[in-house]
């Protein structure tokens, strides 16, 4: 693994330990001599992780569309920002770029985010790891959820699986190396669910 995509609030939320959090998971970035791929901000979570990695010595690419930058919401200091047309593109470049990606406290963006990738795994579009920074257990109700859905059937226990989430960006990052995305055809068992 060479970079990892963190996709983490332009706010910082209203608990400290989000923006303590943020630092953290640039400082395993850094130890794990993995660089960085974010939306490209200077505001909120996404400048904190940013600037920690490149106090580091850290690569650091941002990715933000140009809507945004306009709004001077972009880290400009940044020697690699790429300015893109939309949020599809900004997302899709950040695809190319990464090896991972992680979602830390954010709003309904994040989520997106997230959530876009992790379907991509699931229909086997990419075979890279996806996880939850999971901070003051910010993200227990979502985790509840998709629980809810294996137990109803709509996710599969081998999707459900393949979400990483910890508390602790270095346990993350240690099992993204290891990590080996699931044999599953997503067809046959939609048709064994409709079937039974």
């Amino acid at each position: 693994m060479r970079r990892i995509s963190v996709f983490c609030g332009s706010g910082k939320g209203n608990n400290p330990l989000y923006t303590e959090a943020a630092r953290a998971m640039g400082q395993a970035l850094i130890q794990n001599s993995l660089g960085l791929v974010f939306g490209g901000g200077g505001i909120g979570l996404m400048g904190e992780i940013a600037r920690e990695v490149l106090a580091g010595g850290g690569e650091v690419i941002g990715v933000i569309p140009k809507a945004l930058f306009e709004k001077e919401v972009a880290l400009t200091s940044l020697k690699d920002l790429r300015v893109v047309n939309s949020m599809h593109e900004r997302k899709a470049l950040m695809a190319e770029l990464s090896d991972g990606f992680i979602a830390m406290p954010g709003g309904m963006g994040t989520i997106e985010e997230i959530f876009e990738v992790l379907t991509w795994a699931q229909l086997g579009i990419h075979h890279k790891p996806c996880g939850f920074f999971n901070v003051a257990g910010y993200y227990d109700h979502l985790i509840a959820f998709l629980d809810h859905a294996k137990d109803s059937q709509f996710v599969k226990e081998e999707y459900r699986s393949m979400v990483i989430i910890n508390d602790d960006p270095q346990k993350i990052l240690q099992e993204f190396e290891s990590y080996v995305s699931p044999k599953v055809d997503k067809a046959k068992w939609a048709l064994g669910m409709k079937n039974s």
